[in-house]
C-alpha cells in the first residue's frame, strides 16, 4: 500500500500492478517519494524561487530543474527507458504548480515501464557513469538521488520560516493522534 498525502501527485488508483509481485514496492516506493517530493515542493512559491541559503547552494528554481533534468537521464540513458527529449523536460515559464504538474506527469508516464518488467531486466548490469551496476542498484539510486534534494528543500523550509511536511513521520509542523515519534531511548527499546 502507498503512502496517503494531503494532496498527491500520483493517486492509488494510478499505481500499476507490477508483472513481477517481488517488484510491486519499486512502484509503490517510486510513487511515495514522487508525492512526496510534490508535498515539499509545494510548499514553496513563485517569489522564493531563487531563495538559496548559501551562495554555494542551488537555489530552489536550480533544485526543482535539476531534478526533472536528473530524473529523465537516469530513466533514459542509465535504465533505458523511453523519456521526452530532454529540451521538453523543463517547464517555461518555470513556477512551483508548473513543476509540481511536470514531475507528476514525467513519473505517471514512467510506471506502466517499471511495472511490465521482469526480474531479468531489473537484474541485468547497465553502465552508470562509469561503472556497471544492475538496473534494481540503479532505480534504487534515483530514489536515493531524490530524496536528497527533497531533503534539502526541508531545509530551505524551515529557515524561510515555511511549515515542514510530515514525510515519514511527524514533525514540529504536523502530527496526529496515534503519532509515536522515537526520540527517547525508552521509545528505541520498543
Amino acid at each position: 500500500m502507498t503512502a496517503q498525502y494531503t494532496t498527491s501527485a500520483i493517486e492509488p488508483q494510478a499505481v500499476p500492478v507490477a508483472v513481477d509481485p517481488v517488484y510491486q514496492p519499486v512502484i509503490d516506493v517510486y510513487v511515495s517519494e514522487i508525492n512526496k517530493v510534490a508535498s515539499v515542493w509545494r510548499l514553496f512559491d513563485d517569489g522564493v524561487l531563487d531563495y538559496r541559503p548559501h551562495p554555494k547552494s542551488m537555489c530552489v528554481r536550480d533544485n526543482f530543474k535539476h531534478e526533472l533534468l536528473s530524473g529523465r537521464r537516469f530513466f533514459s540513458e542509465f535504465l533505458g527507458l523511453a523519456e521526452p527529449d530532454a529540451s521538453t523536460v523543463v517547464p517555461e515559464p518555470i513556477t512551483v504548480e508548473a513543476c509540481v504538474a511536470r514531475l507528476a506527469h514525467l513519473a505517471r508516464a514512467r510506471l506502466p515501464g517499471l511495472a511490465r518488467q521482469q526480474q531479468a531486466w531489473w537484474e541485468t548490469p547497465v553502465t552508470f557513469f562509469d561503472v556497471e551496476r544492475p538496473r534494481v542498484w540503479v532505480f534504487w539510486r534515483r530514489v536515493l538521488h531524490t530524496a536528497h534534494h527533497r531533503t534539502q528543500l526541508t531545509v530551505y523550509l524551515r529557515l524561510l520560516d515555511r511549515p515542514v511536511p510530515p514525510i515519514y513521520g511527524p514533525t514540529a509542523d504536523h502530527t496526529w493522534s496515534g503519532a509515536d515519534p522515537t526520540t527517547t531511548v525508552e521509545a528505541a527499546r520498543r
